[in-house]
């Protein structure tokens, strides 16, 4: 993982003003760019997973965005006054009161080049002193090519430098949950034997004898491997769910993943573990409430939850199924979401529609994984 930093912006400085604004617009409109703010756009956000992936559209979300469209297309955005999220890097800088959070920003890979990126930067610092912030934060920037355009394009300067792996320390104690093969389990073990997730699992769990996971943790090298298995003639649920409870506290994790667990967990298992984290295979709204999501392109799906999603979605013959991991609720996968990403079904079978998808997972798994480390109140912020 490389080496992060955090900028400033002086919003106050002569740079932003109405004369660099309308520069900025006449640029933007010459070039055929047409310029919306939006706040909690589904649409925008399903361009973004497309275009960008990773965690962006949960930060959008979660944001006003200035949103610049060619031929009737989204072609860059950026998002500007973030508001609940939970990033270590914005502790310092980005709590202090006249501090408003700048980014993401993109700009799709069809439109770079023609220097669009910092008009738009340009206006989102605009924007945000017309909304009363003083200071800009540009947080986690990766590379000085990136932290050069913010000092070229808004007079930014380097105020914290971040080192991930010094930060991580001490790494997060995990627990995994899983009934099958593993294959997200094994992205997991894969990321951290690359020195580029900052977990620690204290044990797998699986809950068939059959599961191909405990073989795969066995391999590498995990301490603790739990069948914890269920037979439904002898044992009651409740028991059940409460020995899984047992089995799990003792190793008294920090986090919980599920990667393809095929086990509904009882309130009691949920309120015990605040940071459990699922994986599912359906592209959910970043709403929870929400029972459809905008998928790239336009239209709209049914969020499919529940245990058939793939099936489900195959049944339905909608043109976009996807893979999502989002905090664990009360309520069947409606918890945040922390990443999740699309996938065209582009005429396949149900079967080649499940084969598709699971690198897509892998990717996502590794990615919200990393995101939630990002989160963790043990980082240390230096």
């Amino acid at each position: 993982m490389r080496a992060l930093a955090n900028l400033l912006v002086d919003l106050r400085s002569d740079t932003f003003d109405e004369a660099a604004a309308a520069a900025a617009r006449g640029r933007l409109a010459a070039r055929g760019f047409l310029i919306e703010e939006c706040e909690r756009d589904d649409a925008l956000c399903a361009w973004i997973d497309l275009a960008f992936g990773g965690g962006w559209s949960g930060e959008a979300y979660r944001s006003k965005n200035l949103v610049l469209s060619h031929g009737g297309q989204p072609r860059a955005f950026v998002s500007l006054a973030a508001q609940g999220l939970r990033y270590a890097w914005l502790r310092n800088e980005g709590a202090r009161p006249g501090t408003g959070i700048f980014g993401p920003i993109g700009v799709s890979a069809d439109a770079r080049g023609n220097g669009i990126g910092g008009d738009l930067a340009l206006l989102g610092c605009l924007r945000l002193r017309e909304l009363g912030y003083e200071r800009a934060l540009v947080p986690a920037v990766g590379g000085l090519q990136l932290e050069r355009f913010y000092e070229r394009a808004l007079g930014a300067r380097v105020i914290e430098r971040i080192d991930p792996m010094r930060w991580w320390e001490p790494r997060a104690r995990v627990v995994a949950l899983a009934s099958g093969n593993g294959s997200n389990l094994q992205a997991l073990l894969d990321a951290v034997a690359r020195k580029d997730l900052p977990i620690d699992f204290a044990a797998v769990v699986v809950n068939r004898s059959a599961a191909y996971a405990a073989q795969r943790a066995s391999v590498a090298g995990v301490r603790s491997v739990e069948r914890v298995l269920w037979n439904r003639e002898t044992e009651s649920r409740a028991n059940y769910d409460a020995r899984l409870l047992e089995i799990v506290e003792r190793f008294e994790p920090e986090g919980v993943l599920l990667l393809g667990w095929m086990h509904l967990l009882d309130e009691h298992f949920v309120q015990r573990f605040p940071e459990l984290l699922n994986l599912h295979p359906a592209y959910l709204p970043h709403d929870p409430r929400a029972d459809s999501v905008a998928v790239p392109g336009g239209g709209v799906i049914p969020a499919f939850r529940g245990a058939r999603a793939v099936h489900d979605a195959f049944a339905a013959g909608t043109a976009w199924i996807g893979a999502s991991v989002h905090r664990v609720s009360a309520e069947t996968d409606r918890g945040e979401v922390l990443v999740r990403r699309p996938l065209a079904c582009e005429g396949r079978s149900e079967s080649e529609l499940a084969t598709a998808l699971r690198p897509v997972e892998h990717r996502i798994t590794v990615e919200a994984v990393r995101l939630w480390c990002f989160m963790r109140e043990r980082v240390r912020v230096v």
